[in-house]
């Protein structure tokens, strides 16, 4: 018997079909064991050792895995083809030789490239030993992350109160995002003005050009600069005949683009699908393991963590005769398509990510796949058949156009581009990102030199330049590969730890950074330059490459590392608080305090109009103050803006017409709020949050009135009658009919909402349970031992339930969007966690409770016996509570599957 160990349960059921009698395959969820969070996990002093924790989850899978290999003939490592795969089946290994579960038991690795039985077999025919420079750059890249970690936030958190952990490669991916707002922030626009004729061939076609010189000098974009030039260039071509100059066609071709990487699936998901990267590891994943197709569970793509860009030679006579069957001869090349890349390390070795059979067509997998599994499988089958397919062949036509006018010299430029043979772009046209311009389609008329053209109109344009744009998340994960930042099967884990920490937020499908993201990166920029530098961080990345390769020694770099960074954090346990505002303070003046409409000093105290407002720290964080405090106590949030509350942090809205108290705007410790007049012999206030949504700007007076005027009715209801009420409450808008409390849906205004919509949700909630009790949630399946598993809404957010087991979704994870396989991996790691007593099925605590009396009475016959036994081992049991506690305490900080890592940073 062979013991092949894996990642996750479905491929081990998959590939368990695949194998055979003579296999038993197990799969070990992911990473087992981690660096514990705490201090001294790395320690420098002694040549980087590194002390590992089994994360507590895995204890049981480990010990049910090390049963099984010592019974077995050899033992399987056959976790993912990648850095992170090859760690777990080190990590697997080294706690199995721990246990003394490895004698002479041969042990061999293994790649599965993709999920299908070919694949599968040719895998298990070419083993090989684990690769050491592979896990020697995973344990480098370790080490430094956790180096960075766990010295540098601590200087953050006692310089910057409110600020979380700064990663090595998040901080510069956040130092990104704060740059482009900068940029946008500092920019300056530019008036420019575009001047374009409407002519007209003799046979009465349309068109336009261009004026693209005048008196013998280049006119480009930016060259009118004026109303008043425009003017004088569109009064001159008023006045001039139109001749054709020249006109010239150019053939030319353009090439289909690789198969997916990481990174471009990650970014044409994004610009095509609207999938965060996450997500789109997330479906990838399911796509890669399997789904049942007719019967068989069988993987639909390869690996989808890669950085090649090349195909199986096997691979690309299936995708070559798929082409020829589908789409014809005159769409296939001469010669096979043959992609490279300049990337060195060893994971850009594997294929790009592919179907793992051309044939398999979008069509025919639809309807076992969900939508968006659906969407994505048919974005990588049509890059991929692309991919092989002709190349489009077009025709560039430029007719180059004299304007005469008396004492002038003018030129017009018109272009068009038509497609002359479609080849790939028949099947598939890459995504584009906002700003770019797309000219195929735009045909110019036939015209020949020395032609006449009738002028229909001149029309000039007023433009200015603008900033650049904000990253979208597939624009920051192509810059951060331009910059060589990271690698990327990590970009969706560092997207989603820069918005789990709340360092950046998502508008309109843009990254904007949050104040806190950008005080963190002033004080690293500040502090430490050289760490958060793009160069730097790339060089560090091409060191880990050398590793993978097996180049350079990993605790040599590890060594070089260490001796600068940790001087550089000695260096700054020696900053004074007021050091560390005054760089903030200068290093984000255009943020803090960008120029006045009116052209006043922005820094000048509305308070009392002496003081200069500065950067300070408060218990809670950063806010703006004046420098005559405690005179004058005029506050103000960071990015206050207008709308925010004044002075004291107040703004006042006016006075209720029926109290005639004062209403106020104000800002607390947990965001801003509403309150009517003020503390009165002790008594509070009335006060009302803001829904969310509701920027403080947008809120008048009546607005004010009217949220702190809740709950008010909504109407009765049409059943008993009874009243229904709106208001906000702890968890947000809401709705109440007796006991029964309904949350209001993102588009619900509590302040709008209706009779009818109301009935709707009341309807809706007690179908899943009324408050106090749980819901009944959504079905996702049945679990593998059977009992079904619902996602449900908890108090504390949202969690899968299967009988007694309840285990809480990562933050990062999407309810609505959560697999069965997801949330089998959950459930089993809580359920290892618990008492066996206390996950015991639903049919099984059944069984147990129709016991014979009979028996019962047996049992109680036995328990002064077993009291007896029980004071005799007392003894035992406080020599061992040592050794327990040890055990415990060892287990704070368990470690996350990879799956888990790549949805939730």
């Amino acid at each position: 018997m062979q013991v092949v160990i894996v990642e996750s349960p479905a491929k081990a059921k998959t590939i368990n079909k695949y194998l055979g009698p003579g296999y038993e395959v197990i799969a070990s969820y992911g990473h087992v064991r981690d660096l514990p969070s705490k201090d001294g996990s790395v320690d420098p002093e002694a040549d980087f050792r590194m002390l590992w924790e089994v994360d507590p989850k895995a204890q049981k899978r480990l010990n049910e895995i090390a049963q099984a290999v010592k019974k077995a003939d050899g033992l399987i490592l056959a976790t993912d083809p990648d850095r992170e795969g090859e760690a777990i089946s080190w990590h697997v290994l080294e706690i199995l030789r721990d246990k003394k579960a490895i004698k002479d038991q041969k042990v061999e690795r293994v790649v599965f490239n993709a999920i299908t039985k070919q694949a599968v077999l040719d895998a298990m025919r070419a083993p090989r030993a684990i690769d050491v420079a592979l896990v020697d750059a995973y344990l480098a890249r370790r080490a430094l992350d956790y180096l960075v970690g766990f010295t540098l936030s601590p200087v953050l958190w006692r310089k910057l109160p409110g600020a979380r952990s700064a990663g090595r490669v998040q901080s510069v991916a956040l130092r990104l995002v704060c740059d482009r707002e900068r940029e946008i922030e500092t920019f300056v626009a530019r008036e420019y003005w575009s001047i374009v004729a409407q002519l007209a061939t003799p046979r009465g076609d349309n068109f336009e050009a261009r004026l693209s010189g005048a008196d013998g000098k280049k006119i480009t974009r930016l060259t009118v600069g004026t109303a008043a030039e425009a003017a004088d260039f569109r009064a001159a071509l008023n006045a001039a005949d139109f001749t054709v100059a020249s006109v010239e066609a150019k053939p030319l071709r353009r090439h289909p683009q690789p198969p997916f990487t990481t990174s471009t699936l990650q970014q044409e998901a994004s610009r095509k699908l609207g999938l965060a990267p996450a997500r789109t590891m997330q479906l990838a994943q399911r796509l890669y393991e399997g789904v049942d197709v007719g019967g068989e569970t069988v993987g639909l793509i390869t690996y989808m963590r890669t950085d090649g860009v090349d195909m199986a030679p096997e691979a690309v006579a299936a995708t070559r005769d798929a082409i020829g069957a589908q789409f014809g001869d005159r769409y296939l090349p001469g010669a096979p398509r043959k992609y490279t890349t300049k990337a060195k390390n060893a994971q850009e070795a594997h294929e790009a990510i592919r179907p793992t059979d051309p044939n398999r067509t979008p069509a025919s997998v639809a309807r076992h796949l969900d939508a968006e599994q659906a969407r994505l499988y048919d974005l990588i089958w049509t890059r991929t058949v692309a991919s092989q397919m002709e190349s489009a062949e077009l025709e560039r036509t430029t007719a180059d156009i004299r304007a005469n006018v008396a004492g002038r010299a003018l030129e017009l430029t018109a272009t068009g581009t038509v497609v002359k043979f479609d080849g790939f772009l028949t099947l598939y046209r890459e995504g584009r990102d906002d700003d770019d311009e797309d000219e195929e389609g735009r045909r110019l008329p036939a015209m020949s030199a020395g032609e006449a053209l009738a002028r229909r109109d001149i029309v000039t344009t007023q433009h200015f330049t603008e900033p650049p744009p904000r990253y979208s998340e597939a624009s920051l994960v192509k810059r951060m590969e331009e910059l060589s930042i990271g690698r990327p099967s990590t970009y969706a884990a560092v997207l989603a730890v820069l918005r789990d920490r709340e360092y950046v937020k998502l508008e309109k499908k843009r990254l904007v950074p949050e104040d806190k993201g950008r005080l963190v990166t002033a004080f690293l920029q500040s502090f430490f330059t050289r760490y958060v530098e793009y160069d730097f961080t790339a060089d560090l990345e091409e060191k880990l490459d050398q590793i993978s390769a097996d180049e350079i020694d990993w605790k040599q770099v590890l060594r070089d590392f260490w001796n600068d960074f940790h001087l550089a954090v000695d260096a700054t346990k020696e900053l004074r608080v007021s050091q560390v505002l005054d760089a903030l303070d200068e290093m984000l003046t255009a943020h803090i305090f960008p120029p006045a409409d009116d052209g006043s000093n922005p820094r000048a105290c509305p308070t009392c109009g002496e003081g200069r407002l500065s950067l300070k720290m408060g218990k809670f964080g950063a806010f703006i103050g004046c420098s005559n405090y405690p005179e004058c106590r005029y506050t103000r949030p960071l990015s206050g803006g207008e709308g925010a509350p004044e002075g004291d942090g107040v703004r006042k809205l006016g006075a209720d017409p029926e109290t005639g108290l004062e209403v106020t705007l104000r800002d607390g410790r947990f965001g801003t709020y509403l309150q009517l007049g003020e503390t009165e012999n002790g008594e509070k206030p009335k006060r009302s949050s803001l829904p969310k949504g509701l920027a403080p700007a947008d809120v008048d007076l009546t607005t004010a009135l009217a949220l702190l005027s809740l709950p008010r009715p909504i109407g009765n209801h049409p059943e008993d009658g009874q009243p229904i009420l709106a208001g906000i409450g702890r968890f947000g808008p809401y709705i109440q009919h007796g006991k029964v409390y309904a949350n209001l849906d993102k588009g619900d205004d509590v302040l709008n909402i209706g009779l009818n919509r109301a009935v709707v949700l009341l309807a809706e909630k007690r179908t899943r349970g009324g408050r106090g009790a749980a819901p009944a949630g959504r079905t996702l399946g049945d679990h593998p031992s059977g009992g079904a598993i619902t996602v449900r809404a908890g108090r504390f957010g949202p969690y899968v339930n299967h009988g007694k087991v309840n285990a809480t979704l990562p933050k990062s994870t999407d309810p609505e969007t959560l697999t069965l396989e997801q949330a089998v991996v959950l459930i089993d790691a809580k359920a290892a966690t618990m008492p066996a007593s206390k996950t015991k099925s639903p049919k099984k605590a059944a069984a147990d409770g129709e016991a014979k009396p009979a028996a019962r009475a047996k049992a109680g016959a036995k328990t002064g016996a077993k009291t007896t036994a029980k004071k005799t081992a007392g003894a035992k049991t406080a020599a061992k509570s040592a050794t327990a506690k040890t055990t415990a305490a060892k287990a704070k900080a368990p470690a996350k599957s990879k799956a888990a890592k790549d949805a939730a940073g």
